[in-house]
């Protein structure tokens, strides 16, 4: 009896090995601060129910793109004391992997995770940057008496000496806009992009960023229209060729070395969005493993 194995792109044993693993796909099912819509934490799951039926052949790299090895971990269980506690227990989680020399792309979950994440990449890539993708900019010091919520996952970020550019925003609180003046972050707002008629704008994106690039992409980014299934949708937003084109400039001119895809919300009776984010997922998988051996 021929089976499917319940791990990233479906994969049998000798590609999903651990050991073997050039690529290590981590589920957070988490949700705890959430500001509307609840139900992030299933995201995770719905990614990889719906990469088994995503094809391996890349078209753009020509060849199928799992014989580096792709290995799927457990998912980390939420912490009951807390989100700080999680994301403790998250970055010494997340660090193993890297430690391990793993390229690690965590699947949210809500965004708040992105923090511990890139902690624990920041240190085997000491001079890292972040490419944020996102309709919203969380860089809310605290929100709703937390200061691990998701609104404010970016400003824990810089306070780890990281720098970020912020692509897709289209919502904006007034501390974030005078916080954002104030240290002179790098924005790029949904408008700018999808009404630009050039490239300037991954052009500007690229020169704003460090060698060494973790990129966070918050399925919100992407427009509702292409990506409905998320806790806090908002009009105007990206679309798939917005973004893999800029992944592949980023990829020619700089170097991805960890990602993750976050606020993925199932919806009933549609599987739109955790099939973006399986293809987005695989499509990082391909350029890294094109452009970066």
């Amino acid at each position: 009896m021929t089976t499917i194995p319940y791990n990233f792109l479906g994969l049998p044993r000798e590609f999903s090995e651990y050991k073997k693993s050039k690529y290590v796909i981590l589920p957070v099912p988490y949700d705890a601060t959430v500001s509307y819509r609840t139900g992030s934490r299933e995201g995770p799951s719905a990614i990889l129910a719906a990469s088994r039926q995503v094809e391996r052949f890349d078209p753009q790299l020509g060849k199928e793109i799992h014989f580096p090895g792709i290995a799927t971990v457990d998912p980390i269980e939420p912490d009951a004391r807390g989100p700080e506690q999680t994301m403790k227990e998250l970055y010494t989680y997340a660090k193993k992997n890297v430690s391990d020399g793993k390229f690690l792309i965590a699947l949210g979950g809500e965004h708040s995770i992105s923090s511990a994440l890139v902690k624990a990449v920041q240190t085997r890539h000491k001079k890292l940057s972040v490419l944020h993708i996102d309709a919203h900019l969380d860089m809310r010091n605290t929100w709703q008496g937390s200061k691990f919520s998701h609104a404010c996952v970016i400003r824990r970020i810089h306070e780890l000496g990281v720098n970020t550019v912020s692509l897709g925003i289209r919502n904006i609180s007034q501390e974030e806009f005078r916080y954002v003046k104030k240290t002179k972050q790098t924005v790029l707002t949904a408008e700018q992009i999808c009404l630009a008629r050039g490239d300037d704008w991954i052009t500007n994106a690229l020169a704003a960023l460090n060698k060494e690039v973790y990129v966070t992409i918050d399925i919100d980014g992407f427009d509702p229209a292409v990506a409905p299934g998320t806790g806090t949708p908002e009009p105007g937003g990206l679309d798939w060729y917005h973004v893999t084109k800029l992944l592949n400039a980023l990829t020619k001119d700089r170097q991805i070395v960890g990602a993750d895809i976050v606020e993925v919300l199932p919806l009933p009776g549609q599987v739109v969005t955790e099939f973006l984010a399986a293809k987005l997922a695989a499509k990082i998988i391909a350029l890294t493993t094109a452009f970066h051996k």
